[in-house]
Formats: structure tokens, C-alpha cells, sequence
């Protein structure tokens, strides 16, 4: 090997009896790409990150997660409580149908209109409140209800 002298531009050979093996050896890595810092001189530098921000932006980032889901959730809540609620209604109407004078056999997917009677029970009736015209036999309409087929009642409309 030859070692070049840039004062002289002069070749000279290289001694290797005088080269510290072990010192060399310090001086260099054996897997350089893991090293903390740049160990070319084109090398990118590598910055320490602040600990403290790494975990804030972390624990701000969980926290914003974890409302969204929060807030899914209670919206999920909230539908499915009105349905129950829905469900409620729709069973204390049913209940009132069947317990109900009816004086005619309900039809699958018409409408019909349940009536509060003072004294005696409710009424199941063919008939609109608006239709009733000037007699109006019966004067509370509870509920506009059409019967479904498989026997329950779906509400239209509550009237009271």
C-alpha cells in the first residue's frame, strides 16, 4: 500500500508494523447503522426527540381517540333508547287494541283509529276523527294505528 503526501504529491509506502490495530479498532464501529449520530460526513443528523413531547402528542392523540368513540358510542345509546322507548309505546297501544271493543275483523295494512271511550272501553274504529262530521261519537282519538302481519300495531300517529 502507498500512502500519497499532499505537500509533495509524493507516493510513499505505508508501514503497517506501526498502525495501533486496537486503536483502530475504537475508532470504528462494526455496525455503523445503528449508531445515535451520522457516522459519514453525508450523513443525516440524528436529533435526541424531547421524551415529554413524544408522550404529550401521544396521550393528546388517545384522548381525542377515545372521546370519538365515546361519542359513537353514546349516540348508538341515545338511538337505542328511543327505539326501546318506540317499542314501549308501540306495546301499550297494542295492548290497548286488543282490550279494545272491536266489532269487525282488522285487515293486514289498513288503518284504523283507537278511540278512549268515558266509561266503558276503548273503541277500534274504521272511522277518522275528522270523518265523524258533527256527531262525534267518540271524541278522543287515541292513536291512528295500521295492523301489521304478524298481528302487532305499528302507530301512525299519536294523537294524545
Amino acid at each position: 500500500m502507498q500512502e500519497i503526501d499532499k505537500k509533495n504529491q509524493e507516493t510513499r509506502p505505508i508501514d503497517i508494523s506501526q498502525i495501533d490495530l486496537e486503536k483502530l479498532k475504537e475508532k470504528t464501529a462494526e455496525n455503523p447503522g445503528l449508531l445515535p449520530y451520522a457516522h459519514t460526513v453525508g450523513g443525516v443528523t440524528i436529533k435526541p426527540e424531547d421524551e415529554g413531547k413524544i408522550k404529550t402528542n401521544a396521550l393528546e392523540a388517545m384522548y381525542q381517540q377515545t372521546d370519538m368513540q365515546m361519542e359513537q358510542l353514546y349516540k348508538q345509546m341515545q338511538l337505542l333508547a328511543a327505539q326501546a322507548k318506540e317499542i314501549n309505546t308501540r306495546k301499550l297501544i297494542s295492548e290497548r287494541v286488543y282490550q279494545a271493543e272491536m266489532r269487525f275483523e282488522p285487515l293486514i295494512g289498513r288503518i284504523y283509529y283507537l278511540y278512549e271511550r268515558n266509561e266503558k272501553a276503548d273503541t277500534l274504529s274504521l272511522i277518522a276523527p275528522h270523518e265523524w262530521g258533527r256527531s262525534k261519537k267518540y271524541a278522543n282519538c287515541i292513536a291512528t294505528i295500521r295492523l301489521l302481519a304478524d298481528h302487532t300495531w305499528e302507530i301512525v300517529e299519536v294523537t294524545s
